[in-house]
């Protein structure tokens, strides 16, 4: 069963910093894009960055560029968000989720083409 589940959040500063996690199971991480996606209250669903499986290439919303940095650890078969310089603004649940395919195709992509999502997890930047 591919599951995928999501930890790191909380509560920052502005200013501050977080790393969220996507691990996966029931499934070898490996050969999949991973997308991160966040939603806040009252907005729609809304695309973070991107990472690829086949050859590691990142995107990244333009409202994240230079402040959240996405990895892999095939190793341990998760994903990160590296989070600094949080705004209110990037206030939100953010999710992981995959389409099954290697690449991030024409970033950003719409949430419903993705297939697999993970439960969410709550970043809520406020002082």
């Amino acid at each position: 069963q591919v599951q995928l589940v999501e930890s790191g959040g909380g509560l920052v500063q502005p200013g501050g910093s977080l790393r969220l996690s996507c691990a996966a199971s029931g499934f070898t991480l490996d050969y999949y894009a991973i997308g991160w996606f966040r939603q806040a209250p009252g907005k729609e669903r809304e695309g973070v960055s991107c990472i690829s499986s086949s050859d590691g290439s990142t995107y990244y919303a333009d409202s994240v560029k230079g402040r959240f940095t996405i990895s892999r650890d095939n190793a341990k078969n998760t994903v990160y968000l590296q989070m600094n310089s949080l705004k209110p603004e990037d206030t939100a649940v953010y999710y992981c989720a995959t389409d099954g395919a290697p690449g991030c195709g024409s970033y950003p992509r719409p949430p419903y083409e993705y297939d697999y999502w993970g439960q969410g997890t709550q970043v809520t930047v406020s002082s």
